[in-house]
């Protein structure tokens, strides 16, 4: 079964563009995200209606954030996405009138309600400041690791 690394991808590309200091092009975001420049322009242009990034063309331009991270929390992404399906796994529905099949199907969508309720909350406690905070945290030790073999 595929999956849907949008979320994923996205939250990726939007950390490279927060260390980068600049506009970044849909080829370069491409390169981050392991997928081509439609890609990336498709996708960010959920982002751009939900006011998270702008782009600009021309020589120079390309995609820039243009929120707060603080500000934006991982399930702003996720709703800016579409709110893709959290959960692969469903319900059965071809003999709706056999009880078994109604009590096993009640029992499962609330176990899925519940589930995805705590994922989607899960994804609003943490925002783009805070991913952007680790990221850096594993950058300066990766350096400090490297420096500190360097020097041996």
């Amino acid at each position: 079964m595929r999956t849907d690394g949008r979320l994923s991808a996205v939250l990726h590309a939007l950390l490279h563009m927060a260390d980068h200091g600049g506009p970044m092009t849909s080829a370069e975001l491409a390169r981050c995200m392991n997928t081509n420049p439609v890609v990336v322009r498709r996708t960010m242009a959920g982002l751009r209606e939900a006011g998270l990034v702008a782009s600009e063309k021309g020589h120079g331009g390309g995609w820039v954030i243009a929120c707060d991270l603080s500000a934006v929390t991982l399930k702003d992404i996720y709703d800016a996405l579409g709110a893709p399906t959290i959960l692969a796994m469903g319900v059965e529905l071809e003999h709706r009138t056999c009880l078994v099949e109604q009590a096993v199907n009640h029992s499962l969508n609330d176990a899925f309600r519940e589930a995805e309720a705590f994922l989607i909350g899960r994804l609003a406690d943490v925002t783009l400041a805070r991913l952007a905070e680790e990221f850096r945290a594993r950058a300066a030790r990766f350096r400090n690791q490297h420096k500190e073999a360097h020097d041996v």
